[in-house]
């Protein structure tokens, strides 16, 4: 089953698929709107530093032929296919783009994705829709990036300017534009000549068994000519500056609120393949791509609302609705009933959610971990496993003596058993929300007692805060840092903001931080309250400082 990323997520190739001959298919689309989708092979700058690697209409294919343009099919507006292993070390990333051709802006696309299709199987899938864009007209969609492995991250980046603008982004060079002709004069770009088919699909004229990438080939249909060579438009726009950011934190916490240090992510609703019509099927190139599936409705959600929400409101992360096109199996030893009727399409919306991640939450207070993806344990607190399936070995962590000295004299103490095996683990406490973030190497401050559950690759200690006019002098919190996921629990939907120099948190409300966050104690007691007994009961709050890019996570509640 493919995993369903959000904007933000990474993931190793090696983690989704042994393959390395990788068909990427996007689903662009709109009302009116022309699209040029194209590939931009970046080296270790991020700087197109060799324009063979630029792969568009007009120059289908890199030199070696590891990344190939190969045209819409499979209900995909535009395809490509990649072999890593043949890729240029010259080469550290592969851009995925979307570019408007004409006028029109990126807010009126309708519901889009990336997908990477390995082995004839769907791994990985990153949707999108216009409503998280304004008036871009360029989309940085997805990524092919090697940092010591390949690995693929859902961009979802938009860019003000066109493909002009984004191709100078990259530090590449737009021809300029040539002198018109009148059109009975204009012939189109020739197709390079037919080479010789690789191992990835049979020739197209002779019979031959299919590769273990995909089924066999349908026939070759004609191709329509190549569009004349790509030239600047008329009016260069001013230079271009991304809007979007890429954070590292990705999960998304609880609806309506935003996830860690992103923009709202709106879930995507089943669609046609082509926004405003019906995709016709295309032959595919050499072999046979699955059709995209329908992105995932919340799990719960009714026609009206999802489950839980008010009509309107966006439904929770981790939310599911039955398989597309198929009904609720009928009980046991009964005829089965029509669609909203019956015991199974009562509990139909509260099925498992399974989504070949390793963590997945199942709604909002439960999340499940699948402990045979990735190899590594997890560390829970102690009682806060409601359910488990396969074979699944739990036993007590202890901190050690140091670490019980420490744990009790800052109250950052954690009581906590490690999960072992292979197997799902599901995971509560006490109806609290449960959100799942991801670290790549970054680091974020949580208590102790907000953490519910973390991989055991990650470090952690306890952080002191410094502070004066407070008992102890000081406050103190968990630091996780490295590359993993921590399960952070809270009282409520909690509120993401921007780290600013007025942001001040109560210190019995805030839930985390970023790492890089400067914190200071600000304490407002004062000497008269000794002749007046009155006072506000918000004598000790926590101010954080940090460039941008650095945000904090309050609870509706004080513990």
């Amino acid at each position: 089953m493919a995993r369903e990323f959000q904007r933000g997520h990474k993931a190793k190739i090696s983690d989704l698929t042994a393959g390395t001959d990788l068909y990427v298919g996007v689903q662009i689309a709109g009302p009116g709107l022309t699209f040029d989708i194209s590939c931009f092979g970046l080296d270790a700058d991020e700087q197109l530093s060799d324009d063979r690697y630029f792969v568009f209409y007009n120059q289908p294919k890199s030199p070696e032929e590891s990344i190939q343009q190969l045209g819409p099919q499979a209900g995909d507006t535009e395809s490509f296919r990649v072999t890593l292993d043949r890729v240029p070390t010259a080469v550290r990333k592969l851009s995925f783009s979307a570019t408007l051709d004409g006028a029109g802006q990126m807010s009126q696309i309708g519901p889009g994705y990336i997908r990477i299709v390995a082995g004839g199987e769907e791994v990985v899938r990153y949707s999108f829709t216009g409503s998280e864009f304004s008036t871009e007209r360029a989309l940085m969609i997805g990524d092919l990036y090697f940092k010591d492995a390949w690995r693929f991250a859902a961009v979802g980046q938009g860019f003000d300017g066109g493909l002009a603008a984004l191709l100078k982004h990259f530090g590449g060079e737009v021809a300029e534009e040539e002198e018109q002709q009148p059109a009975q004069q204009q012939v189109p770009a020739q197709a390079p000549p037919q080479s010789a088919a690789p191992g990835f699909a049979p020739p197209p004229q002779t019979a031959a068994p299919a590769p273990a990438f995909a089924a066999p080939a349908q026939p070759q249909q004609p191709q329509p000519p190549q569009p004349a060579p790509y030239a600047a438009p008329q009016q260069q726009p001013p230079a271009p500056a991304p809007v979007h950011s890429q954070p590292t934190m990705i999960a998304p916490l609880a609806p309506p609120a935003a996830p860690y240090g992103q923009p709202p992510h709106p879930p995507q609703q089943p669609g046609p393949p082509s926004y405003g019509g019906q995709q016709q099927p295309h032959s595919s190139y050499g072999a046979q791509v699955p059709p995209p599936a329908p992105a995932p409705a919340p799990y719960g959600q009714q026609p009206q609302a999802p489950y839980g929400q008010v009509p309107g409101q966006q439904p929770g992360y981790g939310q599911q609705q039955p398989a597309y096109g198929q009904q609720p199996p009928a009980p046991y030893g009964q005829a089965p009933q029509a669609a909203g009727h019956g015991l199974a399409a009562a509990l139909q919306p509260y099925k498992e959610a399974p989504t070949g991640a390793r963590w997945t939450p199942q709604n909002q207070q439960l999340m499940r971990v699948d402990l045979a993806m990735g190899g590594q344990p997890v560390l829970a607190r102690q009682g806060s496993m409601v359910l488990y399936q396969g074979k699944v070995d739990f036993s007590y962590k202890g901190a050690g003596f140091a670490g019980r000295i420490v744990g009790n004299a800052t109250g950052q103490e954690m009581q906590l058993m490690r999960c072992s095996g292979r197997g799902q683990v599901f995971l509560a406490e006490n109806g609290a929300h449960l959100h799942a973030i991801e670290l790549q190497g970054d680091g974020i401050c949580v208590s102790a007692e907000s953490v519910l559950a973390f991989d055991e690759s990650l470090q952690h200690e306890v952080r002191r805060i410094e502070g004066h006019g407070i008992p102890g002098g000081a406050l103190f919190t968990m630091l996780f840092q490295g590359s993993g996921t921590v399960i952070v629990k809270t009282h409520g939907a909690p509120v993401v903001l921007p780290v600013t120099p007025t942001t001040f948190a109560d210190s019995n409300a805030i839930v985390a931080w970023s790492a890089a966050s400067q914190v200071i104690i600000s304490s407002q007691v004062r000497l008269r309250r000794n002749a007046y007994p009155g006072h506000s009961g918000e004598t000790v709050n926590l101010q954080f400082r940090g460039a941008p890019g650095n945000f904090i996570v309050v609870q509706p509640y004080e513990v």
